[in-house]
């Protein structure tokens, strides 16, 4: 089978892992192919998310690196014998392959954080501000894309609306709540939006107000996916042109710190939905 000639970040995340497994062990590729009956082109293939690998190969390596993380290495082998497409899948060639990768990020967490400064966050958008957000940033998009982009982020959204296994904790400052992204209408809905989601016994929505004192983290905004062991852990944020994803150790632990920073920061559940009426009652 010829390698893949666009990896999904999910699947590159598995190849990192091998790899970094395998340089902790201080085994050269050569080795670890020649263990395999491979060759060295063939693991470069696997560590870059190019080509899949088996259960057995995955176990068989784990124990040459003398990793004795079962629930990791557990882990790595579903990710890896992963055969079900997702729904995400229905919109390739329509969504941007990095969205694509949030989706397929967000479904596999165990629970989910996510810091908005100047955004509300995807999961809790409404459609008519979905809408009016998109067509500020790509007035140009045919109707049919603009609909397609809509359809595709209210299916990520039943992350929150219809898996309560999957706790979803959020944190927003008070800057986005109070830009009127579509008009006064459009922006009190989706505070009403917020408030109702902040009811789910699993979503917690803290806000971090203008009168917080030492707030300094304006260009902090983050997606963190808790994976089923720490080290598959995500961090994805968003640049001006494209889609970060974060996995390495000293990254993971940075961003769990920022996010427990702005999270102590913040205003307690109910004191927060105190604030998003009051900003709604103005409008």
């Amino acid at each position: 089978m010829p390698p893949r000639s666009n990896p999904t970040a999910r699947q590159e995340r598995l190849g990192a892992e091998l790899r970094k497994m395998r340089e902790r062990a201080g085994v050269t590729a050569r080795s670890a192919a020649a263990l395999l009956g491979s060759n060295p082109m063939q693991m470069s293939h696997v560590e870059s998310g190019r080509s899949g690998i088996s259960e057995d190969r995955i176990r068989r390596l784990a124990a040459h690196y003398a990793c004795d993380d079962a629930a990791f290495v557990d882990a790595l082998v579903a990710m890896a014998t992963e055969r079900r497409k997702g729904w995400w899948e229905e919109y390739r060639g329509v969504i941007a392959p990095a969205s694509l990768d949030v989706a397929e990020m967000e479904h596999h967490a165990t629970r989910i954080r996510t810091f908005q400064v100047t955004h509300i966050p995807g999961l809790f958008q409404t459609e008519d501000h979905m809408r009016a957000a998109f067509r500020y940033v790509s007035p140009d998009w045919p109707q049919a894309d603009l609909d397609a982009h809509v359809a595709f982020r209210t299916r990520r959204q039943r992350i929150v609306t219809d898996a309560p296994e999957t706790p979803v904790e959020a944190v927003i400052h008070e800057a986005a709540l109070r830009f009127r992204v579509g008009g006064r209408k459009t922006a009190r809905a989706q505070l009403e939006r917020i408030m109702e989601a902040a009811d789910l016994p699993h979503v917690n929505v803290r806000v971090v107000s203008f009168d917080t004192d030492d707030f300094a983290g304006a260009g902090h905004s983050m997606h963190y996916a808790v994976g089923p062991v720490p080290q598959l852990d995500t961090v994805q944020f968003d640049t001006a042109h494209s889609s970060v994803f974060l996995g390495s150790e000293a990254r993971l632990q940075q961003y769990r710190a920022r996010f427990a920073r702005v999270q102590g920061t913040a205003l307690p559940p109910d004191a927060s939905r105190n604030l998003i009426a009051r900003i709604a009652q103005d409008l």
